[in-house]
């Protein structure tokens, strides 16, 4: 068991190095550069162990920030085929559409800088879930089953707490976001 972990760690190794050699030769820069800032100042007085758990998370928080845009991406480029104008209107929900213009609201009346002018970013992740499955007929040909899509969003949308609200995730809840992010994109195969 030492032996195989150790050479996952050095087949790890070998593969980030690749990985930036490739980008460093085609000029493509992995991660946004960390210019010095007044959080630079500050940072360095947190506990290097809430440091290091940040740093553990934001891999996580990459992934499924990555896979909520793909997601609301797909939902977006499927019913504007539909109906490019009046998508919003027609196939979001009631429900949801007051939702999003509550969190609008609640946004603009608080004087921050708005998210977007995209009506589909103030929804929330299980929304999305409900656009689709609420719109079955148009996503059929996108998804192979409406009961799939519902409960890999409800497992991913239950791994987006402690993702979103500052807490660790467990080393199953690792394992299985890492499957619940197969199984999305194996409901689109």
């Amino acid at each position: 068991m030492e032996h195989s972990i150790k050479y996952f760690g050095l087949n790890n190794i070998a593969l980030e190095n690749d990985l930036r050699r490739v980008a460093r030769d085609k000029k493509i820069q992995l991660r946004p550069s960390r210019k010095k800032s007044a959080r630079d100042a500050y940072y360095a007085q947190i506990s290097e162990h809430i440091r290091h758990d940040a740093a553990v998370m934001a891999r996580h928080y990459e992934l499924f920030y990555s896979l909520e845009i793909a997601i609301r991406d797909t939902i977006r480029a499927r019913l504007e085929e539909i109906d490019k104008d009046n998508w919003w209107d027609k196939y979001v929900p009631q429900f949801i559409r007051d939702n999003a213009a509550a969190n609008k609201k609640k946004e603009t009346e608080a004087g921050v800088t708005a998210r977007s002018e995209d009506w589909l970013s103030y929804t929330n992740f299980g929304e999305l879930g409900q656009i689709i499955t609420s719109n079955w007929p148009i996503f059929s040909d996108t998804f192979t089953d409406q009961k799939a899509v519902q409960n890999v969003i409800a497992r991913l949308n239950t791994l987006r707490g402690p993702i979103a609200h500052c807490s660790m995730l467990a080393e199953d809840e690792v394992v299985r976001l890492q499957l619940s992010l197969r199984d999305w994109f194996r409901l689109m195969e």
